[in-house]
């Protein structure tokens, strides 16, 4: 049921940024029936009614939810605000051009946000996500288990699937975790990926398939290098990225407790301290309730503390005033 039983009040998500991402997890909302309200703010509101429009006429093919183009003031009530604004990737002249245009967004869309949902959750999907995902913090002053981004929940898949292909079997058999930054320095934890209980080496062997480090070490590359490679087709990534949103949002509203690798702001993790980068965090109603220690070897550990020192010069070169 899209709306709580009891009288309560309906499940209300707020969606700023009405673009390919933010448009397309709203439909994904939808039709999944989690939430009663959906509300698109966008800076255009002509194209957030657009859309609001076209999803309204979904509605009588899915459950009954009411959606609308609104205002930071409709944002008071959601239960997750969702964070989907700013330039993609690609318009950007370089990571840094990024950082600085969508922090500049940012620094003027999430205090209006707090300043009617002050005790929200945001859900933050825009790149670069890690970083973005500390401004959201920073600017908000929410418990960090309240501020989670996307991450690389989205990698994670990408790998899972890519694993999947290359060793006869559905994604859904195969645990392998990326962790670090969504971007270059991502990490996948080869030492614990495994399926049906066999970690890939022992897999591989019983099952004749190629499992050499050259050969996982090509497949993480295709899993790093996906995001430019699916843009270059057809223009920007949005079907995958709203899933893992959905997937994200519903641990969160059914208090699932589930573990997925999210985007926050750890301290003391591996020896990482403020940065936001992605872990494997366990997801229910408050957010993320605790992050798990992963047991990386020694390789994967020093990549991964690597990759949040990136992360951190990229937030030092952020003004966050």
């Amino acid at each position: 049921m899209s709306e709580p039983a009891g009288g309560a009040a309906p499940i209300r998500v707020a969606v700023v940024g009405a673009g390919k991402v933010g448009a397309t997890y709203a439909y994904a909302l939808l039709l999944s029936g989690l939430a009663a309200e959906i509300v698109l703010i966008n800076r255009d509101r002509e194209h957030a009614e657009g859309e609001a429009m076209d999803l309204t006429h979904a509605v009588p093919f899915a459950y009954p939810t009411r959606v609308w183009a609104g205002e930071y003031a409709d944002c008071a009530p959601a239960a997750i605000t969702v964070l989907t604004a700013g330039a993609p990737q690609g318009e950007a002249d370089s990571r840094l051009d990024l950082v600085e245009q969508n922090g500049a967004l940012f620094r003027k869309i999430v205090p209006e946000v707090i300043r009617h949902n002050p005790n929200g959750l945001l859900l933050v999907a825009s790149n670069p996500v890690d970083v973005l995902t500390y401004a959201a913090w920073k600017l908000s002053s929410l418990p960090r288990s309240r501020v989670i981004g996307s991450g690389t929940i989205l990698d994670t898949a990408r790998l899972r699937a890519l694993l999947g292909e290359h060793f006869g079997v559905d994604p859904h058999a195969v645990d392998a975790t990326v962790i670090g930054e969504h971007g270059e320095s991502q990490v996948p934890v080869w030492s614990l990926a495994g399926i049906a209980g066999m970690r890939l080496p022992a897999f591989g062997t019983a099952n004749d398939r190629p499992h050499d480090q050259a050969t996982l070490d090509e497949i993480g590359r295709q899993t790093r290098d996906a995001g430019p490679v699916v843009a270059e087709r057809k223009g920007a990534t949005f079907y995958a990225v709203a899933a893992g949103l959905l997937r994200i949002t519903e641990a969160i509203l059914r208090d699932e407790h589930a573990v997925l690798s999210v985007s926050s702001v750890v301290s003391g993790y591996l020896g990482v301290d403020d940065v936001a980068l992605s872990v494997p965090s366990v997801i229910g109603r408050s957010g993320i309730e605790r992050t798990l220690s992963v047991d990386l070897d020694d390789d994967e550990a020093a990549r991964f503390r690597r990759s949040a020192a990136l992360l951190r010069d990229a937030v030092n070169q952020l003004s966050l005033e």
